[in-house]
């Protein structure tokens, strides 16, 4: 099932079921007005959006539209909460190892994790705004999942069967902000504005096969100014998959419906440090920060800048037969 929120309807958006196509959809106010209320009420609310998206795939449902991803907000406008985990420590040791620092053995039993501003995110085709390019703005291409309500100390066989839907998302970082709030010791609050996740939220069965061991084993495309940038498959090299990073937000607390959670920067391992980009047979990358990284391992300084005013980016995942899963999150930077 894919599901869609439009922007119009209030700060929440109206929920729409949108067909595996997505070129029609429906707006079902007598089901659930928002995509929360849904997950709110979900093993009621999910058997009849179900029912509605059947007879959109099969063509026989009164009052479709066209779908127009431009009319899209994020499936969740705003969330209870969302953390994001950085579940492909490849990542990570090449952060590290780009200052000389080593891998403490921890980071490949314990994820690493934040909490992030969930009050208010960006539509899948709205800018990304920053009041200056001095900021190192960059984009991270994630996957993320919506929960259902988890109980503090759940398994993560208990935390897998909560997981209701997958997305994609552009988790924007400020990297020249980074280093002075990491300094203080108390994590990122200006470094991380507003993320924006893809038009279409989908259930996990729509992946089929490629959904298998709580991960998403599926290439996420990157184009920056219309040039692949990067093509990693997401399943490879995921250390922590999704009920893990689950069980971890759950520890110590409760999780209510509606919770998004991160898998981080996807990354592929590429032993050839020079062959690791698009252009030179590698697999690319996510994030700019990682390309940064591989130049100053091999050149001593980073040789790519970070994102400028005019800028664009488009993330997005094809299935098998080459269709989009998520629709795009295209986006360009834009001064505030």
């Amino acid at each position: 099932m894919k599901l869609a929120t439009l922007k119009s309807g209030g700060r929440d958006g109206t929920l729409v079921v949108v067909n595996r196509a997505m070129t029609q959809y429906r707006a079902v106010p007598d089901i659930a007005r928002t995509l929360q209320a849904a997950l709110d009420d979900w093993e009621a609310c999910a058997p009849q959006l179900v029912q509605v998206y059947d007879l959109l795939n099969s063509g026989a449902v009164a009052g479709a539209f066209a779908f127009d991803p431009l009319q899209c907000h994020s499936p969740l406008p705003r969330a209870y909460q969302w953390a994001d985990g950085s579940a492909y420590v490849n990542h990570v040791e090449l952060v590290r190892r780009s200052r000389g620092a080593a891998l403490p053995p921890e980071f490949w039993t314990d994820p690493l994790m934040y909490q992030g501003g969930s009050d208010s995110f960006c539509a899948p085709r709205d800018p990304i705004y920053a009041l200056s390019e001095d900021w190192g703005i960059d984009l991270e291409a994630e996957i993320a999942v919506v929960t259902g309500d988890i109980k503090m100390g759940a398994s993560p066989e208990q935390c897998a069967s909560a997981i209701r839907l997958l997305m994609l998302v552009n988790d924007v970082s400020l990297r020249n902000l980074i280093p002075a709030e990491l300094a203080k010791g108390f994590g990122f609050l200006q470094s991380k504005p507003a993320s924006a996740f893809s038009p279409v939220a989908v259930t996990p069965d729509e992946l089929g096969g490629d959904w298998r061991d709580g991960k998403v084993h599926r290439p996420l495309t990157v184009h920056i100014n219309g040039a692949l940038f990067g093509q990693p498959d997401a399943g490879s090299d995921m250390v922590f998959n999704f009920p893990q990073l689950l069980a971890h937000v759950c520890k110590t607390r409760e999780m209510v419906a509606g919770s998004i959670v991160g898998s981080g920067t996807v990354s592929n391992k590429q032993g050839d440090l020079h062959g690791s980009s698009i252009a030179n047979g590698g697999v690319g990358y996510c994030c700019l920060a990682e390309v940064r990284m591989y130049e100053t391992i091999e050149t001593g300084k980073p040789q790519t800048g970070y994102l400028r005013f005019g800028d664009s980016v488009r993330i997005e995942m094809l299935d098998r037969a080459g269709n989009s899963i998520f629709g795009a999150i295209e986006q360009q930077v834009q001064p505030y």
